[in-house]
């Protein structure tokens, strides 16, 4: 019996690590699509997402990632860092361009692996521009087109079958890439001079620069033979939501403000008190959330507080405003404006120069805005007789409110000695007190006298020798 009950045991083991085992072989078996969505303007907050989710799909040791974009494009600045990170990414990316793939977005399609559209979808137009939409001059042409090109040729080329001869083309053309940025780059049968290349899903398919047409995400992986899988995706944390609430432009202009508020305040009032504590306050949810992020970083703090500390000293320590306090509202407004923009390059001036211009128009007309609201507002605090922030009673003479000690009416009827000589005026001493006095005869009365107070007027009191 012992015997059997061993056996059974053994078996039931068996059938369960068959099991287990079964279970984790389907579960290997299965694909990790990870999903990332492009679906809004290239800047920084789309690069941090995107990178957020490289890094998830790292860590999740997924077999593939496909972009479901949806872009008119963006900063060439962080659709550079964008296509860097899929150029050098080392398991397979691929995009579906749901409708728009237009200027940085056609660039970061093309460094995909793969490339599927929807029908009605475009890509192309990379034509790099300013604000106001015109095109920028040729350096900064000529920059997009070596990107773009690089890009095109980082895929490599392909041997294909040509007139019964075989052919090494490459798989998507560079001079068709440079079309897209560029009216004078003639393609023949592609493009004449004066237009920038733009495809549909099926020119796209005829000339390289798309893998195949398909609806939506299911069909992609469907014609890419990838039938049993997972697709996660990246969902943004309560701290990622947290901090991109902070760093949105209305909070960050409102922090602003109490920063720049807040020190006003403080210096209209004596001691620290809550200007002060709101001002660090503002200062903690500006600087920290951008710290965190990456936008911003010690030095652009270091700055803020130099700057404060400069101001400080013209306040309290220099007379007069002069190069103290300059530098002081520099070193201020330098960091603000700094740590508003994300980690830029120098090599695409554009970018740099309208990031720079729009934050310091940013910083600028917040800090100004504060300034001007804050002399408004410690007017109406400070001058209203209905909240309590000042005191507005009056001290009249007929309410028996004078403005001299009343002390001295209490010394009548007493003696004291001369204190100086009295030519009628003078000082007597009372007890321990010394008070003005007046001979009240008009007569001379010599320091050291003895004396009596017989009367007390307009803050003084009048002596008889006694």
């Amino acid at each position: 019996m012992r015997k059997w009950l061993v056996v059974l045991i053994l078996l039931v083991g068996s059938l369960s690590a068959f099991a287990v085992e079964g279970k984790d072989e389907s579960r290997e078996n299965r694909e990790l699509v990870y999903k990332v969505d492009i679906k809004d303007e290239i800047g920084p907050s789309i690069w941090r997402l995107v990178k957020r989710s490289f890094d998830r799909a790292t860590d999740e040791n997924a077999d593939v990632i496909l972009v479901h974009m949806n872009t008119y494009g963006g900063m060439v600045v962080y659709a550079d860092s964008l296509r860097s990170l899929i150029l050098n990414y080392p398991k397979p990316v691929w995009v579906f361009i749901d409708n728009n793939a237009a200027s940085a977005g056609a660039l970061i399609s093309i460094a995909c692996d793969r490339i599927y559209m929807r029908e009605g979808a475009n890509i192309g137009a990379a034509t790099v521009v300013n604000q106001t939409g015109d095109a920028m001059p040729d350096k900064y042409q000529s920059y997009m087109r070596s990107m773009i090109r690089a890009t095109a040729q980082a895929h490599g080329k392909d041997t294909v079958m040509e007139n019964g001869q075989s052919v090494i083309r490459w798989k998507r053309d560079p001079r068709i890439a440079e079309a897209m940025v560029d009216e004078r780059v003639v393609v023949e049968g592609v493009t004449d001079s004066g237009k920038v290349v733009t495809f549909t899903p099926h020119e796209a398919m005829q000339y390289g620069f798309c893998d195949g047409i398909a609806e939506n995400v299911a069909e992609v992986l469907q014609k890419e033979g990838v039938t049993n899988y997972e697709l996660h995706e990246y969902k943004p944390t309560t701290m990622d939501r947290f901090i991109g609430f902070l760093i949105s432009p209305i909070v960050q202009g409102i922090l602003i403000m109490i920063i720049i508020g807040g020190i006003y305040f403080e210096l209209q009032t004596p001691g620290i008190g809550f200007p002060l504590v709101a001002a660090i306050t503002a200062c903690l949810l500006y600087f920290a959330p951008l710290y965190l992020e990456g936008m911003a970083n010690y030095v652009e703090m270091i700055l803020f507080v130099v700057g404060i500390i400069l101001l400080l000293l013209e306040i309290f320590v220099i007379p007069g405003f002069g190069v103290s306090g300059v530098l002081g509202i520099v070193c201020v407004v330098a960091s603000l404006v700094l740590a508003g923009i994300d980690d830029f390059t120098f090599d695409f001036l554009p970018d740099f120069t309208s990031a720079i211009i729009r934050s310091l128009f940013f910083v600028v007309s917040c800090s100004l805005l504060s300034l001007f609201g804050s002399i408004w507002l410690s007017r109406k605090l400070f001058g209203s007789r209905r909240l309590n922030f000042a005191l507005h009673a009056e001290q009249k003479v007929e309410d028996g409110f004078v403005g001299v000690d009343m002390a001295a009416k209490e010394e009548i009827g007493k003696e004291g000695i001369a204190f100086t000589d009295l030519r009628p005026a003078g000082k007597v001493m009372i007890g321990n007190e010394v008070y003005d006095a007046v001979s009240d005869t008009g007569a001379f009365i010599e320091r050291g006298k003895v004396v009596r107070v017989v009367k007390y007027q307009a803050g003084q009191v009048y002596v008889v020798m006694s």
